[in-house]
């Protein structure tokens, strides 16, 4: 605690305090839906280890409907976001249909893709449904995207694809960017090629070494290059030309404030739930490990996330091991729950990376 200034400790506990209240309402205001598992890239880091013809066949869109059906009546639509992630969300061809179904019950939508397959038409076609909002891959320049997605073609449709949405101005929007060892020494140059291209809204994280990830050591920055970032993204905030934050996990020390709108909290289970391919009902899709609580082809929804998330809710028994005696649980609370393995145990520390 020590290594907290005193402005920051009394910032943090006003966060706790408003996050403690949340949990005990924990309102759904982000539903992720993981419509398929195909994919047409090959990342080096996906955690849901897609394939162009996966083993598990996409999600009907009339069960995932009915889902939402079931939900309504206990939500105010306009007030939670569904996001459809996979895979490749642009691999359904019936991705236009499902989100004007979702339009007209009152929902905003929006899509996390790698770009590869938005044409201008399919652009168009996906707002005529109601389209609120869109993620876009770009990790770096040419050969190093490139490498990382494992498609010799994918800078250029990622990039393409930002142009479009550049000039879309009823969509939110933004850019997230895998850092790691291969694009960490451009990052200036890459801000700078991005801001020339109109984008305004960028997102960056990192990877720890689990799955794929494990097999790629370029995937690692170093405890300096990781503080490095942080600085980088705090310096470029400060500019006020560019929002640039980091992904929503870790606990950052004196950097919680700095590099992101929010103070560090994994609202996993508390405001954030997902229906995943095989119908779980989980939390952030992030989370590989099986914290899944029920399943929509045998349970209600909102039943479950009623009175079986409390795991997610109440974080007490994450406090162990490495977590123990650590003078950060109060406000990081065992980190997030994607970087919990399925015995619960922590598998990554990011404050503890960052060189005081």
């Amino acid at each position: 605690m020590s290594d907290l200034s005193i402005r920051r400790k009394l910032a943090l506990e006003i966060a706790r305090k408003i996050r403690n209240n949340l949990k005990e309402l924990h309102p759904l205001k982000q539903l992720f839906w993981e419509c398929t598992l195909r994919c047409n890239l090959h990342c080096k880091h996906c955690g849901s280890d897609c394939r162009r013809m996966a083993a598990v066949k996409d999600m009907p869109a009339g069960d995932f409907l009915r889902t939402i059906d079931s939900i309504t009546p206990h939500v105010n639509p306009n007030k939670v976001s569904i996001i459809i992630t996979g895979g490749e969300p642009l691999m359904r061809e019936d991705l236009e249909e499902i989100g004007l179904a979702l339009y007209r019950r009152g929902y905003p939508w929006g899509m996390v893709s790698n770009g590869l397959y938005l044409t201008k038409e399919r652009l168009q076609h996906l707002m005529a449904a109601g389209l609120h909002s869109v993620t876009i891959s770009l990790d770096g320049f040419g050969e190093d995207h490139n490498w990382l997605r494992g498609h010799p073609g994918s800078h250029t449709r990622a990039l393409e694809a930002i142009k479009m949405l550049v000039h879309e101005p009823e969509l939110t929007w933004d850019v997230v960017t895998c850092v790691n060892r291969r694009n960490y020494p451009y990052l200036n140059e890459l801000k700078t090629s991005l801001y020339k291209i109109g984008v305004r809204h960028w997102r960056m994280f990192t990877i720890f070494p689990v799955g794929r990830a494990a097999l790629y050591p370029e995937f690692q920055l170093t405890d300096e290059e990781f503080t490095g970032v942080m600085e980088f993204i705090k310096d470029t905030r400060k500019e006020g030309k560019m929002h640039l934050s980091y992904g929503c996990e870790g606990f950052l020390g004196n950097y919680e404030g700095e590099v992101r709108d929010n103070f560090f909290a994994c609202n996993a289970g508390v405001t954030v739930g997902s229906i995943l391919i095989d119908g779980s009902i989980s939390a952030c899709p992030s989370i590989r490990s099986d914290f899944h609580q029920g399943n929509i082809y045998q349970d209600d929804f909102m039943q479950v996330w009623e009175e079986r998330f409390q795991p997610f809710r109440n974080r007490d028994w994450m406090k162990k091991d490495a977590c123990s005696d650590c003078s950060f649980f109060r406000y990081c609370e065992g980190n997030g729950m994607h970087l919990r393995d399925g015995n619960g145990d922590l598998l990554f520390c990011h404050s503890k990376r960052l060189l005081h």
